[in-house]
């Protein structure tokens, strides 16, 4: 398929690499096309990340990307190419795989990021979209190889290193080495040995049936590395997989366990909409996917005090007290005529002549969104009500009295202004659930996602009664690119009642803490009645969106300086990517909001 050599060559391996970044991740494009004419740029950018990472040692198999995706019917397998994609279109990393139609099942080849690229996140981000797409697709599994990381394996430390990182980097995603045969058999005159096998079943963990690894095996030695049917070598590797040795290997370090909150915790309430499911974004590989409630939830259930408690339905009222009519009539009506599948993304915006609204519904949505990559679709609306739900139920705890109350949004809403959508948000859940608040008392929102709050500034940005605080990258380089400078203040009543925090790339906990500190300042000296926390997980180290460096024991520290206040707490879930670690960073937040609050 790729070369005509008869060995397996150290390089030709899937890569995970992640990087400082530069930008963010906008979406995840799927390249299935057999003519990559059609898809020209694309692939282009793909072959030139490819030479970039590996030189002239693979430069034939770029090449020959082109090639792959025109052969597949002739080839019996499907090629898939993924494209991660910034907000102007740039590639910054890919991913490519195969699946064989008989053996159903998948092999991926190469997960790369551009070296230039300067992105955390884009790996994890890519391995998340490939498995979704072939768990949706039916795929039995998805295999891949890893070069060793023992020492008689590879004797240079260096590299032993870097291969073990790279496990690990699989094993944090779920993927397993598969051991109980001769895969990794050094062959003769070999100095380092051969790759690890490494399997994802896509589902619960299991050990796949001998069947199924013999048939990848012959697949991955006779078709992508050309051995001859009667080679020797491939044919005992082969001839080496029994059901009755067959296991998959532990992690290389088991999971690791979330700290518990030191000293005393204060319950938490914790509420999610089952809802969210129905919102997935297929076409463009969206990284804000179900799983993210699925990781926070799990994790943040076992937290000392924790209580699951059911959403309950409202009225569209405190929808309409906070967003325009015209605007929430639009997504309704768009959202319930759009067929299943379909999806409307924007793509006309009206810089002038506001007021001549276009008259088809979907060149409409330029006219109410302020970016290219949040779609309407007939499911958006369901899952966009059912988590303003999720926020009022919070809001109606605290009411009743409850101090600290976790609700895990899906779609998230902050940057969902009084008559516009975007940056994946639909309604704004925090300001809806804020300006419920506000009723009882006065009303502060503070907003740590690594993202301004646009949505929730523009609400309230004349009003005296609810107080917003925003901690963000710099709009220079961070989106919404348009907002979230220091000088904006507010009006009429709300002139200073509106402060923005924005910081530069590549802020650490100690940092972050200080800037928090004068924040939190702000908030006791307007002593609200009530707290709503915009909670975004894209501050910590590592997200695809990201560009900060928050530790998980500084998630910790930040969610136990904003308990410290000792207000009556509504966290809303917003942003936060990177799939891995979610789960473990919802905790560390709760659980440090738990401390702050039962702190004496």
């Amino acid at each position: 398929m790729a070369r005509s050599s008869c060995h397996r060559p150290p390089g030709f391996l899937a890569h995970a690499r992640n990087d400082k970044r530069e930008g963010v991740i906008a979406g995840i494009r799927f390249i299935l096309v057999a003519d990559p004419d059609l898809e020209s740029r694309r692939v282009g950018e793909v072959q030139r990340i490819f030479r970039s990472f590996y030189g002239e040692h693979l430069s034939e198999y770029a090449d020959q990307i082109p090639d792959l995706l025109r052969r597949q019917p002739e080839l019996g397998y499907r090629v898939f190419l993924m494209t991660a994609e910034q907000l102007r279109g740039r590639v910054i990393a890919f991913a490519l795989a195969f699946h064989f139609p008989k053996l159903n099942s998948s092999l991926l080849d190469f997960i790369v990021v551009d070296p230039e690229a300067r992105q955390r996140g884009a790996g994890g981000a890519l391995y998340e979209a490939l498995r979704d797409f072939l768990t949706k697709m039916g795929s039995n599994g998805l295999y891949l190889e890893v070069r060793p990381d023992a020492p008689e394996d590879e004797p240079d430390p260096k590299i032993r290193r870097e291969n073990a990182a790279r496990i690990r980097f699989y094993e944090r995603l779920g993927v397993r080495v598969l051991r109980g045969t001769d895969y990794e058999r050094r062959r003769r005159g070999r100095t380092t040995g051969e790759p690890y096998l490494m399997f994802d079943p896509l589902g619960p963990e299991r050990v796949p049936s001998a069947d199924e690894v013999r048939g990848m095996i012959q697949a991955i030695l006779f078709r992508k590395y050309r051995y001859p049917p009667d080679d020797e070598y491939a044919n005992a590797v082969i001839n080496s997989v029994s059901s009755e040795t067959l296991r998959l290997e532990p992690p290389r370090t088991g999971p690791a366990a979330a700290p518990k909150p030191a000293g005393d915790s204060h319950p938490v309430k914790v509420i999610l909409a089952r809802e969210h499911e129905l919102h997935h974004i297929r076409e463009r590989g969206y990284v804000e996917r179900p799983v993210r409630v699925h990781r926070i939830s799990h994790a943040v259930a076992s937290l000392p005090g924790a209580e699951m408690v059911p959403v309950q339905p409202h009225e569209v009222g405190p929808i309409l007290a906070v967003h325009d009519h015209d605007f929430v009539d639009y997504l309704e009506r768009v959202c319930r005529k759009l067929p299943p599948g379909e999806a409307v993304y924007p793509y006309v915006f009206p810089i002038r002549m506001q007021h001549r609204k276009p008259v088809d519904e979907a060149i409409q949505a330029g006219y109410y969104c302020i970016d290219t990559f949040t779609p309407l679709t007939r499911n958006a609306w369901i899952a966009a009500r059912a988590a303003v739900d999720c926020a009022l139920t919070g809001a109606d705890l605290i009411a009743a009295g409850e101090r600290l109350v976790y609700a895990i949004c899906r779609p998230p809403g902050h940057h969902a202004e009084r008559r516009v959508y975007g940056g994946f948000c639909y309604f704004n859940n925090a300001a809806i659930a804020a300006n419920e608040l506000s009723k009882l008392g006065t009303v502060a929102v503070l907003d740590i996602d690594f993202h301004h709050g646009n949505g929730t500034q523009d609400i309230f940005w004349e009003r005296a009664d609810v107080l917003t605080i925003s901690i963000h990258g710099d709009p220079s380089y961070a989106y919404p690119y348009f907002g979230g400078f220091a000088d904006e203040r507010g009006a009429g009543e709300g002139e200073g009642m509106h402060h923005n925090f924005p910081l530069p790339e590549d802020v650490g906990d100690d940092q972050y803490l200080e800037v928090l500190a004068n924040a939190l300042r702000l908030i006791e000296v307007f002593n609200p009645r009530n707290l709503v926390v915009s909670a975004g997980l894209d501050i910590a180290k590592g997200d695809p969106t990201g560009a900060w460096l928050i530790s998980p024991a500084g998630l910790e520290r930040i969610g136990a300086a904003i308990g410290a206040l000792r207000l009556p707490s509504l966290v809303v879930q917003e942003g936060g990517y990177d799939s891995r670690v979610l789960g473990r960073n919802a905790r560390q937040l709760i659980g440090g909001l738990q401390r702050g609050l039962a702190a004496d």
